[in-house]
């Protein structure tokens, strides 16, 4: 549109300065008269002007119109100047040559700072090492195809062990094999031996990505990517070394398995993660649903890991009382604080933790910040309540776990006889000789012992009676059922009897409502933990709940 509005204002304004030029007509400016041809060279020159602007904005088609149009009106200009000695015309002329000069000078300048744009363009998504395109220019083209509503695959390509090829040849050698990687690729891409589309990428790293398009049916994407695999997999010689590397491949489609581009890419890669832990050996995966979860778990394992290295995690403390409503100590529960601040319920972050071995590091903060809390406390009331800390069986069972626990007692100098260790009755069968041996020396420490949970796990009264504990912890979900089931209410009651046989004192856990707490003063219950009485509180409240109790 804009294109042919200059081109109507040069027709226009060249038709008035040609009427001007042949106009005798006299025009009066503040009193003095003045030709109307006069007029004809400022038109001329705006038009000429109209011709520059569509060099500026409308490139070669521009440039290739205005200098047609300039071209025609030089015989016209040279003729009416060398034959019909109109000299009137001379400014035309020199007014033409002026605009053409402009618009080379224009039309040129405008190609070198194109050819530069692209060549930065070029250069921000190219991959400088390899040659191939990299992640930004991967971007841009998933970006596109999402607009374009079209089916297509992305495959996730990850060099296993690469870095022990940095580590053992030098990071030359690792160079050299990422080069000749996206070598293969690419020629892999040109040869079309696929029956696919490809576009590959280097993402980062040993991290290669494949988009896949215009294929019939899913099992292409696998035929595909099990050919490139093939490809990458055969025998690769660098520096005169023989190399036979393997990849793990994980592919995700748009749209039957992500709607924009970031649910996209992290599915493909979290396909590529689930390839390579594949037990079948072919290391290539598709997204499923259910792999959504292994993304949460890492995310959480991450959060974890951030506050371990931030000191995030804190503890709260959930008071016990003997059942008739007397103080008698404290559990200290750890609590994990997002980058915001905000409290991440522990059932989200404390499942992971186990599952990925930081559990026994959390065990340690709290117990370490806790009982330093303790001394404080202590000395301040002068009371002889217990601060109960949970251990798990993995954080037992490490051979340096005697010697923190006394260096946590030393550094904090709460009496170890208000020093109560919780350990579930799963370590009554893991390693069941070294866990007595630690609980021993637990003991000669001066340190009380509690079996957490009791009753969810593999109970065995012969270990139970070899283990020298002080305190039997009986889970919520007997609790919750004791009222409602006779089964249960007997059940407590038994293990209640048990534990007094062998002189363990007894708390419940979880107990929440009146009705609870009457059965369990009845079948003889020593203590007691939970909302009815006392939630988890910060450390602050704790102490107000201890000054309360005391005075």
């Amino acid at each position: 549109m804009g294109f042919i509005v200059l081109l109507v204002i040069y027709v226009v304004l060249s038709v008035f300065t040609i009427k001007l030029s042949r106009s005798e007509e006299m025009f009066l400016f503040m009193g003095t008269p003045i030709p109307a041809r006069s007029f004809a060279g400022a038109f001329s020159n705006v038009a000429n002007l109209s011709l520059i602007l569509l060099v500026v904005f409308y490139g070669k088609v521009g440039f290739a119109v205005a200098m047609m149009i300039l071209a025609v009106q030089f015989p016209t200009l040279m003729i009416q100047i060398f034959l019909r000695r109109v000299y009137s015309s001379i400014p035309g002329l020199f007014s033409n040559v002026v605009a053409i000069v402009a618009s080379l000078l224009v039309f040129f300048k405008n190609r070198s700072i194109e050819k530069y744009q692209e060549k930065i363009r070029t250069q921000a998504i190219t991959d400088q090492l390899t040659g191939i395109p990299n992640r930004f220019a991967l971007s841009e083209l998933v970006d596109a195809l999402i607009r374009q509503k079209g089916r297509f695959a992305v495959a996730t390509i990850n060099l296993n062990n690469f870095k022990n090829i940095n580590n053992t040849m030098g990071a030359r050698t690792g160079n050299e094999v990422l080069r000749e990687i996206a070598s293969r690729m690419q020629k892999a891409s040109e040869e079309g031996h696929t029956g696919t589309e490809e576009y590959v990428v280097r993402q980062s790293g040993d991290e290669f990505t494949i988009i896949i398009r215009n294929y019939p049916n899913a099992d292409e994407i696998l035929r595909t990517v099990t050919y490139y695999k093939t490809v990458l997999e055969r025998k690769m010689t660098i520096d005169g070394c023989d190399l036979f590397l393997t990849f793990s491949i994980g592919y995700a489609e748009y749209p039957t398995d992500a709607r924009s581009v970031d649910e996209l890419m992290a599915h493909a890669n979290l396909a590529m993660l689930e390839a390579r832990r594949s037990s079948d050996g072919t290391m290539i995966c598709r997204y499923t649903p259910e792999m959504s979860d292994v993304e949460r778990v890492l995310q959480m394992e991450r959060k974890i890991r951030y506050a371990l290295e931030n000191d995030r995690f804190v503890f709260y403390l959930q008071p016990q009382y003997d059942v008739y409503h007397h103080l008698i100590g404290f559990e200290a529960l750890a609590r994990m604080m997002d980058e915001n601040g905000s409290l991440i319920p522990p059932g989200d972050f404390i499942p992971v933790a186990e599952d990925t071995g930081l559990v026994d590091q959390i065990d340690t903060v709290v117990f370490r910040k806790s009982a330093v809390f303790f001394r404080e406390l202590i000395r301040k009331t002068k009371t002889d309540i217990t601060l109960s800390v949970n251990v798990s069986v993995k954080h037992l069972m490490k051979n340096d776990f005697l010697d923190e626990v006394r260096e946590i007692l030393d550094a904090s100098q709460v009496p170890p006889g208000q020093i109560e260790i919780e350990i579930t009755e799963s370590v009554m069968i893991d390693s069941v000789e070294k866990a007595l041996q630690c609980i021993n020396e637990l003991k000669k420490m001066g340190i009380k012992i509690a079996i957490d949970d009791f009753g969810t796990g593999y109970s065995s009264l012969s270990y139970l009676n070899t283990f020298p504990a002080d305190v039997l912890k009986i889970d919520k979900t007997f609790i919750d059922q004791m009222n409602s089931s006779d089964s249960s209410r007997k059940y407590v009651a038994s293990i209640i009897s048990i534990g007094h046989i062998m002189n363990f004192k007894v708390i419940s856990e979880g107990v929440e409502e009146n009705d609870q707490l009457e059965t369990l003063r009845s079948i003889g219950c020593d203590y007691i933990q939970g909302f009815i009485w006392g939630r988890p509180l910060c450390a602050e409240d704790a102490e107000k709940v201890v000054i309360e109790a005391v005075s």
